[in-house]
Parts: structure tokens; sequence; C-alpha cells
């Protein structure tokens, strides 16, 4: 899947490992994976993923040599899962040192939850021999089992001690959980005249909805940034990045998105809303709108990406209303799947979705790498080649381009397309 580009930066490999002064390892502990269903492992072999879950990681860490500045959003679920409790607490003061997290068992709805977080923070501590309020903790897989803390405190050693500067890949495996890609970007970019480095992680596929923060991402950056400002830009991006990507229409309860700025680039320290914190914000959406469109590539069972680009509206709410309701439309979604150019349900979409415009001014196109095809204009349909839009939706990845006609407000949202395998994925999910 092609990286796109905002502004003056430059992608490079390494993912949370790019930036200096970030270790990372991940191993399998033992938190007894199930055997992936057929469709998985068809799904994995055609992207060069792992044949076996029962081989797959699935504890990972991320260690700075030096304490950094650290901020965070979370689910709005009313659920949430106990790492999320633990990790409000611990950012309480903006400093964080370690992120430690495991997949298969969420930690979510147990009696026991809260202790089984704050322990896996005392063993992270302990093994580094760092304060455990410096240490950032998660957990993904499934809801309302009890955690076992046993793997996770025997794996801990063998954890540490393969920490190195290259481990982005090994702690990236570790947190995927129905994932058939990998998930990682990391770039360059210039602040004050110094090149700083910002790399990311993601995992997400099902459980995708734009009710913040709709995965687990786990963000690295040599910047040096001060605690308040690297929580209002990441409170800022997430609203425009991940916060408008959709697979499913659920909310997860225990998403997290967090970011960790160790300030070894060697820039004069951002601490104003001047525009040095203007290029790390910049830098900071191209990472996580790109870890956004790919999650939604991902999403469970997809085979195409969807991308809803809205302008004309009159306030940028109201774009970003419409290209949401388009992108979670279950109706809409399945016509791109049988690569059907059926527009009435993307009109359809458009006129249910809570925002006021005149419906009599909006323009519709449906284009890919194969071509563009107009297919509404002022709120009614025009004539256009069902042979063309075979071809144009035969591409996996989509745009769906609309105007509504009345002002300057504009908003992008990414989707994917409803299949047969999702239902199958999440029909055995925990069989």
């Amino acid at each position: 899947m092609e990286l796109k580009k905002i502004g003056d930066v430059n992608f490079i490999e390494g993912g949370v490992c790019a930036s200096k002064g970030f270790r990372a390892n991940g191993i399998q502990c033992g938190l007894a994976h199930k055997p992936l269903t057929d469709t998985e492992k068809n799904s994995a072999e055609s992207n060069n993923a792992l044949p076996s879950a029962k081989k797959k990681n699935d504890l990972a860490l991320i260690v700075a040599d030096k304490d950094c500045t650290a901020a965070a959003v979370y689910t709005t679920n009313k659920v949430k899962g106990a790492p999320i409790i633990v990790t409000k607490k611990h950012l309480e003061n903006g400093i964080a040192r370690a992120v430690i997290v495991n997949s298969v068992n969420a930690n979510t709805c147990n009696p026991d939850g809260v202790e089984k977080a704050n322990k896996m923070c005392e063993l992270t501590a302990n093994q580094l021999g760092i304060s455990v309020d410096d240490v950032i903790v998660a957990s993904t897989g499934v809801i309302g089992q009890v955690l076992p803390i046993e793997p996770i405190a025997n794996g801990m050693k063998e954890l540490a001690d393969g920490l190195s500067y290259d481990g982005n890949k090994r702690a990236l495996e570790a947190i995927m959980t129905t994932d058939t890609r990998e998930k990682e970007i990391a770039l360059e970019f210039t602040v004050g005249g110094k090149v700083c480095t910002m790399g990311g992680m993601l995992k997400g596929s099902g459980m995708i909805h734009p009710n913040m923060a709709t995965t687990l991402t786990f963000i690295t950056t040599d910047a040096d940034i001060s605690a308040e400002l690297l929580q209002r830009a990441l409170s800022d991006v997430v609203k425009v990045t991940l916060n408008r990507a959709s697979v499913d229409g659920d909310t997860s309860t225990n998403d997290m998105v967090c970011i960790m700025a160790s300030g070894t680039a060697g820039n004069k320290p951002v601490t104003h809303e001047d525009e040095d914190f203007e290029s790390f914000e910049n830098a900071l959406y191209n990472i996580m709108m790109n870890l956004a469109r790919m999650m939604a590539r991902d999403g469970e069972g997809a085979t195409k990406l969807i991308e809803c680009a809205v302008s004309g509206a009159e306030t940028e709410k109201i774009a970003e209303t419409v290209a949401k309701s388009v992108i979670t439309s279950s109706l809409f979604k399945a016509a791109m799947f049988g690569e059907d150019a059926n527009w009435g349900r993307i009109l359809c979409a458009i006129g249910y979705a809570d925002a006021d415009f005149d419906i009599n001014k909006v323009d519709v196109k449906i284009a890919s790498k194969n071509g563009c095809i107009h297919v509404c204009e002022n709120g009614a349909g025009v004539e256009f080649s069902e042979e063309k839009a075979k071809d144009v939706l035969a591409e996996d990845e989509i745009q769906i381009i609309i105007s509504l006609g009345d002002g300057a407000g504009t908003a992008v949202a990414w989707g994917c397309d409803l299949t047969y395998d999702y239902v199958k994925i999440n029909g055995d999910y925990r069989s």
C-alpha cells in the first residue's frame, strides 16, 4: 500500500525503533493463541504473514534510553480495559520510559484486572530498573477472560534481554490479533533546523469505529517537546486521522494511542505553538494518517480501502459527518465488495447524515487508479458506463469524491468493504 505524504517529511524504515534512543522486542510467552481459521490462514499467506497464530509473538516491550515526555488518548467506550485505568494514572505527570503490551487477552471486565495491569508494570519496572509509574501498559484480545500473569512473568527476562534498536518487527508482531498486515511507519522531519525522527506501529483490524481511539497505537519520537504540547498535538491529530477510520461500527474497550518523546534529536525544545510545533504536528499527522489508512485497508475480511473525501461544506464538521456516514454504511460497503457502482447507496448515506446542507447541490464521483466516473450531479444521477465503473471498482483502493457545494469545509474519512469473511472471522473469534 502506497504511503501518502503531506508537507516536508521523508519516509524511512525502522518503525518505533527509528527514533534515536528507543529499543523494542517481542516474544511468544504462551498466552494460549488459538489456531487461525482457514480464511485467516489464506489471507495471512497471501500477505506473507505468519502461517500459524500459535507461533506468533504475544508480548511486546518498547523502552527509551531516558525518561520521555509522554501523552495518550483513550477509548470513549464506557467499558474500559484495566490497562487504560492504570496507564491514565501513570501518565498524570506526562512522563514515561517504557510500554509493556500483550495480545490474546484484553484484561477487560475482570475483577482482578487492575491488579494484573499493575503487576505487568511492576514486572517491567523491576526487570528494567525503572520506576513503576513510568510504565505504560496495554492489552488486546478477548474480553472477559482472566489474564494469566504467570506466562508474562516467566517471559520478562527473555523479553528485556532481547531488547534492541532494531526490534520493531518483533514488537509489532506481538500486538497483532486478527491483523493480516503489518502496520508500521517512520519518517524524518525538521524542527528548528534539526532533523528529528518519528515512528509508529498500530494494531487494528476489527472493532474499529470513529470514536477515539479505535486501536492500539504506539508512537516514538526523538524530538524535544513539552508534555503539554505533546498532548495537544496528539489530541488534535487523532481527531482527523484515527478518529475518521471505521471498519465495522464497533468501538473497542481497550483503545489507546500513546506517544513518547525522548528529546535526543537536539532541537530547541518545542514549548509554544509556533512554526516548530506546526512542523511536529504535521509529522504526527503523516504518521497517524497513514496508519489509519493501513488499518482501514486491513479491516477484517476486507479487500478494498475506501477513502471518502468531502468538500464544499459550510464547516469542517459537516464535511466530517458526511464522510463518516458514507464509510460506515453497510449497504455501501457491501456494494464496494461486489464492485457495484450503486451510487444510490452513497446518496442514501449522505442523506441520513446528521448535518445541514442542500442535497440538491451534492455532486459525487467514484475514482481509482483505473479512472473516474461521475455518478451524481445536483443530487440526481447522471449517465455513466457500467463497464467503466466495473474497471474503476476492480482496484483495491477506491475514492469517493463528494462536493456539497456550500463552502470551504473539507474532511477525509477511511473505511473498507464488507465481505463474507468478516462474518466468518467474527463468528468463531473465541473458538
